[in-house]
């Protein structure tokens, strides 16, 4: 169940991104109404593609957990994930997905394409975004205009 002050932890995450000059996005995993592991996106410090808050987080969880088997956490994420981040959540069993900003460009979990359509695989997950959207999305629109306005774009 949908649990607010989550999202504003990944928002809190997200926000570090930024600070940090990462594509603002943060992840967080619950079980049992407490958070097991979250994550920023890391590509950037990484130097590595598949650093993507989710991924990071729900490594994480499994390390925690000590089981990569995660059917009874959430995901909260700022950022519909992408077909990567959705994969692996599928294949890491979350029971549910909630996000914030939905991606109409990469989005995998309805807006582009739709990974987690039930009945698609071995593991359904119960997904739905627009949650804090406008604040998820600012944050996004803010960095990426910032990013313009550093290489002298029109913004």
């Amino acid at each position: 169940m949908y649990d607010e002050k989550f999202m504003r932890r990944a928002i809190e995450l997200a926000s570090e991104c930024a600070k940090a000059d990462e594509v603002p996005v943060g992840a967080v995993v619950v079980k049992d109404g407490r958070v097991v592991a979250e994550s920023g996106n890391m590509k950037e410090r990484a130097g590595n593609a598949v650093c993507h808050a989710e991924i990071i987080a729900l490594s994480k969880a499994a390390q925690k957990l000590e089981n990569w088997w995660l059917e009874n956490c959430e995901m909260y994420v700022t950022l519909e994930p992408c077909p990567m981040c959705a994969g692996a959540m599928v294949n890491a069993r979350i029971k549910a997905l909630y996000f914030g900003a939905y991606d109409l460009k990469t989005g995998a979990c309805g807006s582009r394409v739709d990974l987690l359509e039930k009945g698609l695989f071995n593991h359904d997950i119960e997904a739905s975004g627009g949650y804090l959207e406008s604040e998820c999305a600012a944050l996004l629109s803010e960095f990426f205009k910032g990013k313009r306005l550093k290489k002298g774009e029109n913004v």
